[in-house]
């Protein structure tokens, strides 16, 4: 099997309309993965949940662990251009080649399982086939992100050194629960007897979030507790702070925009320092991880005329940290937003943060298996009873062509609403315009 025959059979494997729910799920993946040999248990690894943060988050911890000199596996989801972006090593995406090859390894494993439980699912084969790669590549660590939720995640299968919960708002409300009681209460299903559970969460969620961990027997360690952050000015691509534990004090210098990434790194700190001595990177490696971590389609910024901004923000939670990011890094500044948001998600809540800025909007789609997008016809009108107007384009590119031309060259373009817009987009931009930018 090829490359584009293992993305075909994956992609064959897509089907929305099997509930996430089911509690055979997670026994689906343990027995899959006791076909492969418990890949998973071959090396150490952080388990990092929560609804907005946990890839950010993950991605600065496996920073700072490759830093220290570390073999660090990371899986983050969703990808942006590739699926190989789900398995990588020190920052490298698995080849392709490796990934056919890794896959064709598991057709019989795949095959067994499929007879008792069903065929594994997209998800459940892409994060089986990344254990498999870790373990293959004698990784001394690795960060795994929760899929969705927590307690039936298929990444639930593993036993970490520490776990995380960066935060918890309303999120896949139609599988974990309408209230952040309801959805903290299957995230905290991550915690484990005796691992260190660390966490940035507040309000409602949080003493959900310690009752869950006290009954696992998991040791609860609050970010806003235990981690003091100090912003320095003048950085203005990027984010100067000083995070004071109760271990250290940290001087960053984070390479990427949003004051809510302050948290996430804090949160990073914290639970590195919650790690065996063995493993636990010292203070100079955490600050030069951090200061070296790349965030692709996070606020990600490009400079040009008008400047473009690229956000994967994709629910209300998220969507209100990216406008309070936004109105911080550029004050005074009008914003022409690109958006298009799936099915699944609250058009309507994602809508009104945005409507918050100075703005104006082009509605658009995208076109993934498996996924179906809000009509852009279908958001314009939603923003019309929102008291704003944009025009509808179906096709992305076109979108971001108009969204330029009607920009002055002050105003910031900003590509948000859906992970799939961003990457179709972005990779657009890199290929087209930032390519010829550099050349």
């Amino acid at each position: 099997m090829n490359y584009q025959g293992a993305s075909a059979y994956l992609i064959g494997t897509i089907n929305e309309t099997v509930s996430r729910r089911i509690p055979y799920r997670l026994e689906r993946m343990r027995a899959f993965m006791r076909e492969l040999g418990d890949p998973q248990d071959r090396y150490p690894t952080i388990h990092v949940g929560g609804t907005s943060g946990k890839g950010s988050t993950a991605t600065m911890i496996a920073a700072a662990l490759s830093a220290a000199g570390k073999r660090c596996g990371l899986h983050t989801k969703p990808h942006l251009a590739s699926m190989t972006e789900r398995a990588r090593i020190d920052g490298t995406a698995i080849s392709e080649e490796c990934f056919a090859e890794t896959l064709t390894e598991m057709l019989p494993a795949l095959a067994r399982v499929s007879s008792e439980f069903g065929k594994p699912s997209y998800y459940e084969t892409l994060l089986a086939l990344t254990f498999l790669h870790f373990a293959k590549a004698n990784v001394d660590v690795a960060v795994i992100e929760v899929g969705l939720g927590g307690l039936l995640d298929g990444t639930n299968v593993i036993t970490p050194q520490v776990s995380i919960i960066t935060n918890v708002g309303l999120d896949h409300t139609d599988v974990l629960g309408s209230t952040v009681e309801e959805i903290a209460a299957d995230k905290v299903g991550i915690a484990k007897v005796g691992v260190p559970l660390v966490s940035a969460v507040c309000g409602n969620a949080r003493p959900v979030i310690e009752a869950g961990a006290a009954s696992a027997g998991a040791p609860f360690f609050s970010v806003q507790d235990l981690v003091a952050i100090h912003p320095v000015s003048g950085q203005r691509y990027g984010q100067e702070f000083t995070a004071q534990s109760p271990s250290a004090t940290y001087q960053i210098r984070l390479p990427v925009l949003g004051k809510f990434q302050q948290v996430n790194a804090a949160t990073a700190i914290l639970a590195l320092e919650q790690l065996p001595q063995a493993l636990r990177p010292r203070l100079g490696d955490i600050e030069r991880g951090l200061g070296q971590v790349v965030l692709p389609g996070r606020m990600e910024f490009f400079p040009s005329h008008p400047s473009i901004v690229f956000d994967v923000a994709h629910n209300a939670d998220k969507v209100s940290q990216l406008v309070d990011s936004l109105r911080e890094t550029f004050k005074g500044r009008r914003f022409s937003f690109v958006v298009a948001i799936a099915q699944s998600k609250d058009a309507r809540g994602i809508l009104s943060a945005l409507a918050t800025l100075p703005a104006s909007f082009v509605f658009t789609s995208f076109e993934v298996p498996g996924r179906a997008a809000v009509k852009p016809q279908r958001l314009a009108s939603i923003a019309e009873d929102l008291g704003i107007w944009g025009r509808a384009v179906s096709d992305p590119i076109e979108a971001l062509g108009i969204a330029r031309r009607n920009a002055d060259a002050s105003d910031v373009v900003v590509i948000t609403g859906s992970t799939f817009v961003v990457a179709d987009l972005r990779g657009w931009w890199l290929d087209n315009v930032s390519s010829q930018t550099s050349a």
